[in-house]
């Protein structure tokens, strides 16, 4: 009888311990960085139903191992929190592979060559669209330049017979040839848009270069794309995005008919990253329609977030739009552009905060980013209730007056900043700025962070390509992607690799408002990871372009997998 009792407890008491359950997915064998500061390192990871569910030695998920468990022996790989693009433009990325890419085009005769190999190609009277131009990363300049820029003469008369459209590498203007000038009706006597202008000759006669607002002349007469053509733009960049081991994809700036593709995908199954968009503030019908329906959020299990708004304060510095306290060192008289009027932006800004969107406000000189910083600080006065965790963001914060970096963190305004423009600008910015502005002012990621910044990295592609390990290697180095100079520039802004990573991952995430769902591997959050064939965190720098992604994981599923 006793012998019985005995069995009956040890009965009861093993039918209450909890059934452990067998994991989906396991990955053993490699270093994974956690970015989880009781635990920065581990060597496998457990996957249930898409989410982490135990991270530590093989030893510790050992136990989750079954059957129907599939393993990926990583092989001595290493396991990052997958990279977050933090701001890039998803289906640029897709036009510049489908379109012609000028972007290793070292001289404007190589730009001719390209578009007339294109034009071979084409039926002649369609168009012929471009973009990654940049006069300031040619080997050689065409004579005939007119304030800095090249005329379309050449191009005009090497492609006679197709409108041609070439976007700059900025996409912030754009040059085309005289059938498309002739079909826009652009001649002597077209005034300057308002935020832009028309390149005139010293004859007044347009010289094909249209700066800022003045692109959209010709860039809304070009015949509307398909909806199929939008959906091969987009999955061929969300392959290229993959490949490159990004595992979510801030969109910086989509209309309605885009949104439409990318909800079609996600419906599919075929979205395959975590998309967070933000609305053009340039709609405002969309505006209207997402403010009565108020933020989207976590839709298509955590695939897409609708929630934020993309503003124009100015343009880029490479066109010389952006817009600046102090005229440019290389163009006297010249402050640049400001595209959006201001009291729009404000506009936009209070009715964002009153129903609960994030404003993200492309801003680049120092005066742009002062005046949205001053339209963010009274919106902030104005909504306390409302403006509490407003992670308002400037998109590219790329040269900011001294006296205005204390006030990103004071006002707790996320500065989105590419490394990558620093590697790709900074040997010609310094025209544009002069050495103080460059030096007192210019791409601060150290400062920013050590005043309690949290960075949001990227790359903006198209205008560079969509790598982050480039934007890393930048980002630790302060070097052009050759490596030059010694030291980097400015090197005191250099950040640490662990910064960088962070900036690259969990301050993405946050960036997003899913810090709580990705952007370090710790359970219970989702199964994303980037896996490279060697350690950026230890390596040698002049390593780190080297190093390979061998793997992408979005979901505990492998969408990408190198050949």
């Amino acid at each position: 009888m006793k012998n019985l009792v005995i069995l009956t407890l040890i009965f009861l008491m093993l039918s209450c311990v909890p059934k452990v359950e067998q994991a989906d997915l396991i990955l053993r064998g490699g270093t994974v960085y956690t970015l989880d500061e009781t635990q920065p390192t581990a060597e496998a990871i457990a996957i249930k139903n898409g989410e982490i569910v135990k991270v530590g030695a093989f030893a510790d998920v050992e136990d989750l191992l079954g059957d129907s468990t599939r393993v990926i022996e990583l092989e001595g790989r290493y396991v990052y929190p997958g990279f977050v693009e933090g701001h890039a433009h998803i289906m640029g990325i897709g036009a510049n592979l489908i379109n012609v890419d000028l972007m290793g085009a070292k001289s404007y005769d190589e730009v001719i060559a390209l578009v007339k190999e294109r034009a071979a190609q084409t039926p002649e009277g369609q168009w012929i669209v471009g973009r990654g131009w940049h006069q300031d990363k040619w080997d050689q300049l065409p004579e005939g330049m007119f304030n800095g820029f090249p005329t379309h003469h050449k191009l005009s008369e090497a492609v006679p017979n197709h409108p041609v459209y070439l976007k700059h590498a900025s996409g912030h203007a754009s040059l085309v040839n005289a059938r498309a000038l002739a079909a826009a009706d652009i001649t002597k006597d077209t005034p300057h848009p308002d935020g832009g202008e028309v390149f005139k000759d010293v004859s007044g006669q347009p010289t094909g270069l249209l700066n800022e607002t003045a692109s959209t002349l010709v860039s809304e007469i070009i015949p509307k794309e398909t909806t199929e053509l939008k959906r091969k733009k987009l999955q061929m960049a969300i392959e290229e995005c993959l490949k490159n081991g990004i595992t979510a994809f801030h969109q910086a700036g989509s209309q309605a008919d885009d949104i439409a593709v990318f909800e079609e995908f996600a419906q599919n199954d075929q979205l395959k990253l975590r998309m967070h968009v933000m609305l053009t503030g340039r709609d405002t019908t969309l505006l209207d329609e997402y403010f009565e329906k108020g933020p989207q959020i976590g839709l298509y299990d955590n695939y897409l977030n609708i929630r934020s708004i993309k503003l124009y304060a100015d343009g880029a510095l490479g066109s010389r739009g952006a817009w600046l306290l102090e005229e440019y060192s290389d163009a006297h008289g010249q402050h640049g552009h400001n595209v959006m009027p201001m009291e729009a932006i404000a506009e936009v800004v209070d009715r964002a905060i009153q129903n609960g969107f994030q404003v993200c406000t492309h801003a680049i000189g120092d005066r742009a980013n002062r005046e949205v910083l001053d339209i963010y600080e009274e919106a902030f006065e104005n909504y306390p209730d409302r403006s509490r965790d407003h992670r308002f963001r400037i998109e590219h914060a790329q040269h900011i007056h001294p006296e205005d970096i204390p006030r990103f963190a004071e006002l707790g305004v996320i500065p989105a900043m590419q490394a990558i423009h620093m590697s790709s600008d900074r040997p010609w910015a310094i025209d544009r700025l002069g050495r103080e502005r460059i030096e007192n002012g210019a791409y601060m990621w150290s400062e920013l962070i050590d005043q309690g910044s949290m960075i949001v990295n990227g790359t903006d592609a198209p205008v560079e390509p969509v790598s982050p390990l480039a934007s890393f290697y930048a980002s630790v180095s302060r070097k052009t992607l050759q490596g030059t100079p010694d030291g980097g520039y400015e090197p005191t802004q250099k950040m640490t690799r662990e910064e960088a990573l962070k900036s690259y991952t969990l301050w993405g995430a946050y960036g997003a408002f899913m810090e709580d769902r990705t952007g370090s591997i710790v359970a219970e959050k989702l199964a994303d990871f980037t896996i490279l064939d060697r350690d950026i965190m230890t390596i040698p720098e002049e390593e780190i372009l080297d190093a390979k992604v061998v793997m992408t994981v979005v979901g505990g599923k492998e969408v990408y997998e190198e050949n």
